[in-house]
């Protein structure tokens, strides 16, 4: 029976870990050729521009010895030029997965159901599920383990933070999220959260006091306050979300030996200060290349 990696929910905390365990082997390996995914075909559907999500899985699709094929919005419009119950019934005759960024998160619901072969969430207006992956490897990297530890969130309840609360919740992390009103996470998504953290001795917090937030924390996380598609937006989250940037003063709050985290792209001067991104508690960058482990250890669990 296939299986699909559209939400963290739907991943237990040992399996999670077990990720992020083959992630951290991979790792070791880097740049060396394998060959456990000869002969397979893996395409990515992408109606978003990329950086990292589309670079790491094409060279990680390399590494595992498999073909990469890139279908951007203008070969397939989902929904649109042609059905998504239509594309995922004609690449799955072509292809081992499908690998699909997408605007709606119904379309990668709708992917994942019609398709007979995996298909990975790259990135949905819910989730992000990579993203949070390679945070989780991240974050053990750095600190060790993710017993006792608190994550500190400040800015949008958006797709990456959903995906990196439930994250969290599975493998034991407490998270504090400081928000702006109107920009709070998904309810549903954050009652299942708080389901997993209890079973697992965590706890999720949502407030709007960054202080408050930071307050002890080990791990600071920021994103952008002006995501992919919401560019109409701009002067007025801008404006609403004034009192969130992580900065020089916010930090003092954290745990001195803090680790600050992003997913990048970011707006340096908005949401974090040059200072803070690239001074010495930043891991953004080991974030990214962890991208390309994690994702790897997601390929051979579904296609090896």
């Amino acid at each position: 029976m296939k299986r699909d990696l559209i939400k963290l929910s739907d991943y237990s905390g040992a399996e999670i870990v077990s990720l992020i365990d083959s992630a951290g082997l991979l790792k070791k390996q880097k740049g060396k050729l394998r060959a456990d995914l000869k002969g397979k075909t893996v395409a990515l559907v992408f109606q978003k521009p990329s950086n990292r999500t589309r670079v790491s899985f094409e060279v990680g699709v390399y590494e595992l010895g498999g073909h990469c094929l890139y279908l951007g919005p203008e070969e397939i419009n989902l929904g649109k030029r042609e059905s998504t119950y239509d594309v995922a019934k004609t690449l799955s005759r072509y292809v081992h997965c499908i690998v699909a960024r997408v605007f709606d998160s119904k379309d990668i619901f709708e992917l994942a159901q019609h398709a007979d072969v995996p298909v990975i969430n790259a990135l949905c207006d819910l989730y992000h599920p990579c993203q949070a992956l390679a945070d989780i490897q991240t974050i053990r990297e750095k600190m060790g383990s993710f017993k006792g530890l608190t994550l500190a969130y400040v800015g949008d309840g958006n797709n990456v933070f959903h995906s990196l609360m439930i994250a969290c919740a599975k493998v034991g992390i407490n998270v504090r999220f400081a928000g702006p009103k109107g920009y709070d996470p998904n309810y549903e998504i954050v009652q299942d959260a708080k389901d997993s953290a209890k079973k697992n001795r965590c706890t999720i917090e949502l407030g709007r006091n960054p202080q408050q937030a930071v307050k002890g924390a080990d791990i600071i996380y920021s994103d952008v306050w002006v995501s992919m598609g919401q560019e109409k937006e701009k002067a007025k989250r801008i404006k609403e979300f004034k009192g969130y940037q992580v900065n020089k003063d916010l930090v003092k709050a954290a745990h001195k030996d803090y680790i600050f985290m992003h997913c990048l792209p970011a707006h340096r001067g908005l949401e974090v200060t040059a200072d803070i991104i690239d001074g010495e508690h930043s891991v953004v960058f080991d974030q990214a290349e962890n991208r390309l482990h994690a994702q790897k250890a997601v390929l051979l669990k579904l296609l090896a």
